[in-house]
């Protein structure tokens, strides 16, 4: 009993939250890099290009750019088996419809992958983090446009061959399905580059996008398969599950809408086709997407090997007496879990969530799992000896790898692999603080910028050292 003797214990960061050096090496900008810095409660504001003055985050971030070889070098310290990183798609595309890619974009990427192999650290590569080209969304209106499918394919192709020997496990779009939340202007513009205009059809909009990507995802698939059959190559959801309110039958309908809602962006992943109920969804809406016979074609050739998903936290629904055609609005119909315990942000602690949520996903879908995320976002205090106790991280991730055990124990899960977010402190994506700390190494960065960028170990760095030596045994 217990984890495979095989399995990927590691970390998990974003390009554009830790990389910095948005400018150099031909780079040009992501979305990501027109994103103001926000707080808790405060969001992050979109501007019109990069304005002088403006504070934008992810433009020094922790500047991995220039650190990677000391920072994979602690990664390493801990017996990581596996590290989870994007390839920022403007380091290869500064604007996004290039005839050819940036040649030393591609060089950074073949010296880090190179730098994690000399350690026996897999690469696990996602090709979209909330990364797409700026000039995608100035030219095309983002993924409003057909022609983004091809500008991501040929993206994901030249990645897929360029380094096809160094990384076997791929992931196309990051949390694809935090944009059924299509009421955050913030997640439409992260996920699919969407400008929103007073008078979008927001939801529609969302549909219309989301086809587009995934049509570019399983375009993808299957050119990576075509490339090296050996090439392994997921989705990755938002894995939030949403639980009824009480056992009243009426919350528990609004709870499996709520569900439908936000997963079956996996089944088209999974299954290659639209489920029943969402095709019921837009008939009921008047929405009619643009679907061609070809996009249908390749939406089943191109099912993904893998379900890589985040976890952090559950939510709660509840029936409001709207009726069979209810539909659940994660603005304002999700709430906190009374018994459960909530972090600094306001996120519900829920570890038995996370055996929940694998074993709704092995059931719904049948294919290996990856957890490519799950972590504790908090204000570390360093002390005047350079210390910090980070506990409570220790209780939250141990408790969540305790979970994740008994799943596989118990119901016997096909489970991969557990990189949590994030290994070293880096700019939040939803706020934009460094304040909002996950990391075992602390970085030496405030909100406003100010700090050496030193790094040093927290209490947990040990901790999860011991984790991965045991393979688990030891929480």
């Amino acid at each position: 009993m217990g984890f495979r003797d095989d399995f990927l214990w590691g970390g998990a960061v974003a390009a554009h939250q830790l990389e910095g050096g948005w400018q150099e090496g031909g780079k040009g900008p992501s979305v990501a890099d027109v994103m103001t810095a926000g707080a808790h409660g405060v969001p992050r504001r979109i501007t019109d290009g990069v304005i002088p003055g403006e504070n934008y985050p992810n433009h020094e971030a922790i500047d991995f750019y220039h650190h990677y070889k000391d920072d994979i070098k602690l990664l390493a310290e801990m017996g990581f088996k596996a590290f989870r990183t994007s390839i920022a798609w403007t380091r290869i595309f500064p604007e996004g419809d290039e005839e050819q890619p940036n040649e030393a974009g591609l060089k950074f990427y073949d010296d880090l992958f190179d730098e994690c192999l000399k350690y026996d650290i897999q690469p696990v590569v996602t090709l979209a983090h909330f990364e797409m080209p700026y000039g995608l969304v100035k030219k095309y209106g983002g993924f409003r446009s057909r022609k983004c499918i091809d500008f991501f394919v040929r993206f994901a192709k030249v990645c897929f061959t360029r380094f096809q020997h160094k990384v076997k496990y791929w992931m196309t779009f990051n949390e694809i399905n935090n944009q059924a939340n299509y009421n955050s202007t913030h997640h439409l513009f992260q996920d699919s580059g969407l400008l929103i205009a007073e008078d979008d059809d927001k939801e529609a909009l969302m549909y219309q996008a989301a086809h587009y990507e995934l049509v570019a995802s399983a375009l993808a698939v299957a050119a990576a398969h075509e490339i090296n059959p050996n090439l392994q190559v997921g989705c990755m959801l938002s894995m939030s599950p949403v639980y009824p309110h009480t056992c009243k039958p009426e919350d528990m309908m609004v709870h499996v809408n709520a569900m439908h809602k936000r997963f079956w962006f996996g089944e088209v992943h999974a299954f290659g086709k639209y489920p029943a109920h969402i095709k019921k969804h837009l008939e009921r809406r008047g929405i009619t997407l643009d679907i061609t016979e070809n996009d249908l074609a390749a939406l089943k050739a191109g099912t993904v090997d893998y379900i890589g998903f985040s976890y952090y936290a559950s939510n709660v629904v509840q029936d409001f007496g709207r009726g069979p055609a209810f539909e659940c609005n994660e603005e304002t119909d999700i709430s906190n879990n009374e018994y459960l315990p909530k972090s600094d942000w306001s996120w519900t602690i829920d570890p038995l969530g996370i055996r929940y949520a694998l074993n709704w996903v092995y059931d719904h879908f049948r294919l290996p799992m990856f957890i490519v995320e799950n972590g504790f976002g908090a204000i570390d205090v360093k002390e005047e000896d350079g210390s910090v106790d980070d506990q409570y991280r220790i209780d939250y991730l141990g408790a969540h790898i305790k979970a994740m055990k008994d799943a596989v124990d118990y119901e016997g899960v096909d489970l991969i692999g557990y990189t949590m977010w994030s290994p070293i402190d880096l700019v939040s994506a939803s706020t934009g603080e460094m304040k909002k700390r996950y990391g075992f190494i602390y970085v030496d960065k405030d909100n406003e910028g100010n700090g050496t960028l030193a790094r040093s170990k927290k209490k947990s760095f040990d901790w999860y050292k011991q984790v991965i030596a045991s393979n688990g045994e030891n929480i």
